[in-house]
């Protein structure tokens, strides 16, 4: 059907449904840039590290996602600043996290790394390689997006973001809270 044999009212129907599904497209985008969800929280967990090595990982469930907590190494944490040039986004201005980790560490004490542990490309759970030292990173298995040691996503593979920082706090020296601030 060509546009000559539109009437001019079925013409002057069509385009105004097609500007209000614009706008309602628009509106919708705005909303959903400056409303962006905060850090996941609810449901408390309390988590331990007293036991925790430096250099090694502890995997926990919490509300049906896999949670990390990482104990670094000094090593580690000092060289989170090597490789930023290779980052997304190195300063995590736009990462889902609490304001107090907004760090380049991303946590509220540098050896002490909490995150969800599920890639931001298509939700599948990253795995730590590497050997000991400054070289390790979370790769994960499905498609190669790779993490660093503070979760932020290097720019060689398809995740679009750093890992999530859920909200929590310290407890005394060696312990934490998961799902509160």
């Amino acid at each position: 059907m060509s546009d000559d044999s539109i009437s001019d009212p079925d013409r002057r129907r069509r385009q105004v449904v097609v500007g209000l599904c614009l706008l309602g497209g628009g509106v919708g985008a705005a909303r959903y840039l400056t409303e962006s969800p905060g850090p996941p929280a609810g449901n408390p967990v309390s988590g331990e590290f007293s036991d925790l090595p430096p250099g090694e990982l502890r995997v926990l469930d919490w509300q049906g996602r896999t949670l990390w907590i990482l104990r670094r190494t000094a090593e580690e944490v000092m060289a989170l600043a090597d490789h930023e040039s290779g980052l997304i986004d190195p300063h995590s201005e736009h990462s889902l996290q609490p304001e107090n980790c907004r760090n380049r560490h991303r946590s509220l004490r540098p050896d002490i790394f909490v995150a969800i542990g599920q890639c931001t490309h298509q939700g599948c759970t990253p795995q730590l390689r590497g050997g000991a030292g400054a070289h390790r990173e979370f790769l994960c298995p499905c498609h190669t997006s790779k993490f660093d040691l503070a979760g932020r996503v290097f720019r060689a593979g398809p995740a679009p973001a750093n890992l999530a920082i859920p909200a929590y706090r310290l407890e005394g020296d060696s312990g934490l809270v998961i799902g509160e601030g």
